[in-house]
């Protein structure tokens, strides 16, 4: 007699993963938020970033020095976005949300601040993750073209060649994007919902942009041995090498093949719950390479980073294996890329996939 094994129940799946996570931190007498590692991690990170500037603004050096110092200053500005301040703005980096809230504002060292970050990343990024329309990490803005629901145009065909042109920009333009992102934000009502006042975001934001560009362009015109020309190149440099390496990393875990780009009903609602929404709309990707997760602070590891935002970084790569089980056993995906370059092949071929009329037509037939 032939057995026949009946589908679980698939609206159980986030109660039963979320026990067998809680389970493995109980067994093993851990804290799921951050411990020491996190602080050595802090304090690298840091230096990274401040030790070349400090460099700038008191060593005399030859000219060209300033662009290997703003590409180090690239990498600690990125490692810090990435492995500091995400987890502390997420609530994860500690137990004590004073510490959270002093190492989330790290993110004034990309030159914006946490209140536009937890509306784009935390809410809407998290709730509407590849959601056209709801999702702007998914929003192109007419260059790029990373949803295929959005509007198809002629220079889209090569956009997997310029596109990683523009990531290089991803820092760079938030300097000045901020202020329309606020705006729209205000204008929603976004930053009311948050218990937020529009003007004193706004005020806020100008405060924040005055004192990053005085600190770190102003200073170094003032004190350091470097022409005006080459500050200002290698402020370019610096924002181009952190942004380029920010961008890589979380487009690489939403716009690779195998991850979804589901359209809500005429009524508002999305197919799938939450949890297997998640699932459907994300990409791990170099599992086990421990220098890759430690340096991008464990976004290889973002189906987990999503379903468990609250979590520090630092164990996603054990609970992955309990979130990968759990899922096939609910005959749930889980998406992984066994290393980054396959990872970047799957990123590039989605692209040029999204630049071609194929996806309009499969959007049109969904």
């Amino acid at each position: 007699m032939r057995i026949i094994q009946f589908e679980r129940d698939k609206s159980k799946f986030m109660a039963v993963l979320r026990k067998n996570v809680n389970d493995y931190f109980q067994e093993n007498g851990i804290s799921s938020k951050g411990n020491w590692k996190m602080l050595v991690k802090t304090v690298v990170m840091l230096s990274v970033y401040i030790t070349p500037f400090i460099l700038i603004l008191t060593v005399p050096m030859p000219g060209w020095m300033i662009f290997p110092l703003s590409i180090i200053m690239g990498i600690g500005m990125a490692g810090t976005g990435m492995s500091v301040m995400h987890d502390a703005v997420h609530g994860s980096f500690s137990k004590k949300s004073w510490l959270n809230q002093m190492f989330g504002s790290t993110i004034f060292l990309l030159g914006t601040t946490m209140f536009n970050w937890k509306v784009q990343h935390n809410i809407l990024h998290h709730t509407f993750t590849n959601i056209d329309g709801m999702d702007e990490d998914i929003a192109g803005r007419e260059l790029l073209r990373f949803s295929k629901h959005a509007p198809l145009r002629k220079m889209h065909r090569f956009q997997h060649i310029y596109a990683y042109i523009l990531y290089s920009f991803m820092t760079l333009s938030k300097l000045v994007n901020d202020f329309f992102q606020l705006h729209s934000y205000n204008k929603k009502g976004l930053t009311q919902q948050q218990n937020a006042k529009p003007t004193t975001e706004f005020l806020k934001l100008i405060g924040i942009k005055l004192i990053y560009f005085s600190v770190s362009i102003g200073l170094p015109m003032i004190f350091s041995s470097f022409s005006w020309w080459e500050i200002l190149l290698g402020f370019l440099v610096m924002h181009c090498t952190g942004g380029m390496i920010m961008a890589l990393v979380f487009q690489m875990a939403h716009i690779v093949e195998g991850v979804e780009q589901p359209l809500p009903s005429v009524e508002g609602n999305i197919e799938n719950e939450w949890a297997i929404h998640q699932l459907q709309t994300t990409a791990n990707f170099s599992r086990k390479s421990k220098i890759m997760n430690w340096f991008i602070g464990g976004l290889n590891f973002q189906i987990e980073h999503h379903l468990f935002p609250n979590i520090c970084h630092i164990h996603y790569r054990k609970i992955s294996h309990i979130v990968e089980k759990t899922a096939l056993e609910y005959g749930l995906p889980y998406n992984i890329k066994p290393t980054f370059v396959h990872a970047l092949a799957s990123h590039t071929r989605m692209l040029r996939s999204l630049g071609s009329m194929d996806t309009v037509s499969s959007a049109k037939a969904a």
